[in-house]
């Protein structure tokens, strides 16, 4: 499978880092962002595959940020995984209603992010 071109959005620096080493040990491409709003800068007609993002973000949370990508022609079928904290289970109806393909809880089993990249772009 090739490698495909993956967005992080976490405000965590060191959760970007641990996202990025596990993707790109699976040979993906990985462009971070710190917040929902640098990760649309960042959407700006290149190739993304998917979409990794945190919930609890300043400036535009994950939920806006689904919904903002979802809006977004060029990237409207851009599938998006959670990746965070929360366990809420009206936080994830929430973020499923917005568009969210899958739900993953930190702290997170590196096999478990790679099937959930797999099962939705590989």
């Amino acid at each position: 499978m090739a490698g495909k071109t993956i967005l992080i959005v976490d405000d965590s620096m060191s959760m970007r880092q641990l996202v990025k080493m596990t993707l790109t040990a699976a040979g993906h491409q990985v462009i971070e962002a710190v917040d929902g709003r640098d990760a649309l800068s960042k959407l700006d007609g290149q190739k993304i595959n998917l979409i990794i993002s945190d919930v609890n973000m300043p400036n535009l949370d994950g939920i806006g940020l689904v919904k903002a990508v979802k809006a977004n022609a060029s990237y409207r079928f851009t599938p998006i995984v959670m990746l965070t904290t929360e366990s809420e289970q009206s936080k994830k109806a929430e973020g499923q209603a917005a568009g969210a393909r899958a739900w993953i809880v930190k702290p997170f089993q590196p096999q478990q992010l790679l099937s959930a990249v797999d099962k939705l772009v590989g």
